[in-house]
């Protein structure tokens, strides 16, 4: 279906002048939208860049698939990618300068940003449609605008811990639709969370169980992340109602775990096996459904050059693990890649959104967490019956009697089910505030062609937060930086 699409008179100005200003918001269209009716609004929400990133420039989630440190780096192919690229990968403090294009991850969230404040503020008093459609469709703007702030939170502030949440800088909260406003304070990171919650928690009041189509939120995916967001907040046992409860809304929907076993096709270098990696229209385990390109014509060229799979992710792998299968030695060259690693290249589109496989595996870690070990290994089992031969699903025993144990099994599923896909930052930066887990260090090698490598540790916690760029802060400065 061709979807219309709304534009900004003003915007479409700023396209052909190519400026237009220096407002922290210069990225948000300005002016006043040409939507009147409940049409108008519905169709705001199905712009593309609501839930594809934009595949030929650096985005939010390829920044981070870059900066997890379940990747390697084949030093032959990431010096001829984007400076961005090798910055982030070697953790760098300055990641775009000042003459930099601005990141488009946070261009695009600050856009997306005024969309959805617009639907929130203006749907209601929009012709036509019912109340419980304009209802709906504010409570879709309400907790697309949380994901979107959740992203933001996870880039440019602290991880949650809530000893200092309540001090440590935030990331601005913008509720108002209008470009102008020229200065904005960071607030906290605990003002951030509440704002996310606070607004799933109305979205789950009014959405409605099954999507019209599954790039939109229903009430299982505002669930479903309300769940992740208590996750990532140390909540666990708050967290869980929220998570059960989207499994509870999605039984007899047609969201379902795909089975590994049928990967069929020809291995082919370039884009792998069929399956819902390949098909941005596989919405097979999309909850709600958004995904980033990684074929070989995308910006960094993630899926096929730079980024290998560092030899610690890779030996958490059983030999007989099928997701194997989207992992080749060699390049699409025919060469051997760098070192001998492994490369992704059973996939054409990394699913970034929320997906049954991640909320099994929230729920099992919340399961584990609150000691109830059966509960977890049930979950776990779940998802490794559609991942593994059935003689290597079992949770091992002595691992499924051991609290601890078990919880790191769970992160190390994480890391074998979303390996090179992005979901290992967030998880390093939440983990990174949890006793069980804060001994960690992190590194990056790039394997040369020499057979040389080099390897960098991360300036920890520092770069576990990004810098906000310069572009940002120059209409702000009084806002503070992260270091």
């Amino acid at each position: 279906m061709k979807m219309k699409r709304i534009y900004p008179l003003i915007y479409i100005v700023c396209l052909l002048l190519t400026a237009c200003g220096d407002s922290f918001l210069d990225v948000i269209p300005q002016g006043k939208r040409i939507a009147t009716n409940v049409e108008d609004y519905d169709l705001l929400m199905n712009e593309m860049g609501l839930f594809r990133d934009n595949e030929y420039a650096p985005g939010g989630w390829s920044e981070a698939m870059i900066m997890g440190d379940d990747a390697a780096a084949s030093g032959r192919y990431l010096s001829t990618t984007q400076i961005f690229a090798t910055r982030l990968f070697n953790w760098e403090a300055l990641v775009y300068q000042d003459n930099d294009q601005p990141p488009v991850f946070l261009q695009t969230a600050v856009t997306n940003l005024y969309t959805f404040n617009k639907v929130i503020a203006e749907v209601g008093g929009a012709a036509g449609g019912t109340a419980t459609q304009k209802a709906a469709l504010r409570g879709e703007a309400l907790a697309s605008r949380a994901w979107t702030n959740l992203q933001l939170i996870n880039y440019y502030a602290k991880p949650y811990a809530a000893g200092t949440a309540a001090t440590d800088p935030g990331f601005p909260i913008i509720t108002i639709p209008d470009a102008t406003i020229q200065r904005y304070e960071r607030g906290t990171v605990q003002q951030m969370y509440d704002h996310i919650i606070k607004d799933l928690e109305e979205a789950i009041a009014v959405l409605p169980v099954t999507p019209r189509i599954r790039t939109r939120f229903s009430k299982p995916a505002a669930e479903g992340l309300l769940g992740k967001v208590y996750v990532f907040m140390g909540r666990y046992a708050d967290a869980l109602p929220h998570l059960n409860n989207a499994f509870t809304s999605l039984s007899g929907s047609s969201v379902q775990l795909f089975d590994y076993q049928l990967l069929t096709g020809v291995a082919d270098p370039n884009f792998g096996f069929d399956g819902p990696g390949n098909d941005p229209n596989n919405f097979t385990e999309d909850i709600v459904s958004k995904i980033f390109t990684t074929s070989p014509q995308s910006f960094f060229q993630l899926n096929n050059r730079p980024l290998l799979l560092a030899p610690a992710a890779a030996a958490l792998y059983d030999s007989r693990d099928l997701r194997l299968k989207l992992y080749s030695t060699g390049d699409v060259d025919g060469s051997t890649n760098a070192g001998g690693l492994l490369r992704k290249y059973g996939v054409r589109y990394n699913r970034y959104g929320l997906q049954l496989p991640e909320l099994y595996l929230l729920r099992a870690e919340c399961l584990a967490r609150g000691n109830n070990l059966p509960g977890a290994v049930a979950d776990l089992e779940e998802l490794r019956k559609h991942r593994m031969p059935a003689a290597a699903v079992a949770v091992p025993s002595n691992v499924a009697a051991d609290r601890d144990a078990l919880i790191r099994f769970v992160i190390d599923e994480r890391t074998r089910e979303f390996a090179l896909q992005g979901y290992r930052w967030f998880d390093m930066r939440r983990l990174s505030v949890d006793p069980l887990f804060a001994s960690q260090t992190f590194t990056h090698t790039t394997y040369n062609q020499d057979g040389s490598t080099t390897t960098v540790t991360m300036d920890q916690p520092n770069r576990l937060v990004m810098r906000i760029p310069n572009s940002f802060m120059l209409s702000n400065p009084a806002m503070q930086n992260n270091p």
